[in-house]
């Protein structure tokens, strides 16, 4: 997501930063902030941290980008985004199912529950 925001600024491909600036900037800084939860989730996956499968639902639960953004790279005919976007979804639903195969232990708040 940071990668794909800071390419299409530096290529100039954000024509609503011209003709909808506020809402743009709303958009991005939401997609940046879903980025870091997700980037945090997934280090406290890694590392075992009990609250890792938590943070990891709420990030995933922010990702209405997935949804939302290649729309918008659709209607540019910017294919090769759409397609990163869908792929990014399957993985991301993925690792959902993998996750609650775990439940309930692995989403306890209790950090001696689960294995």
């Amino acid at each position: 997501m940071v990668g794909q925001w800071r390419i299409s600024l530096l290529r100039k491909h954000i024509p609503e930063l011209q003709s909808e600036p506020v809402r743009i900037w709303f958009h991005i800084t939401g997609e940046l902030l879903t980025a870091l939860a997700l980037a945090v989730s997934g280090t406290t996956l890694l590392t075992g941290s009990h609250r890792g499968p938590v943070l990891f639902l709420l990030s995933i639960g922010m990702l209405n980008t997935l949804i939302v953004s290649p729309g918008c790279l659709a209607r540019r005919r910017q294919w090769g985004w759409v397609l990163m976007f869908g792929a990014l979804f399957i993985l991301s639903i993925a690792s959902v199912i993998l996750l609650l195969r775990h439940w309930p232990a692995c989403l306890s708040l209790n950090p001696g529950s689960h294995q």
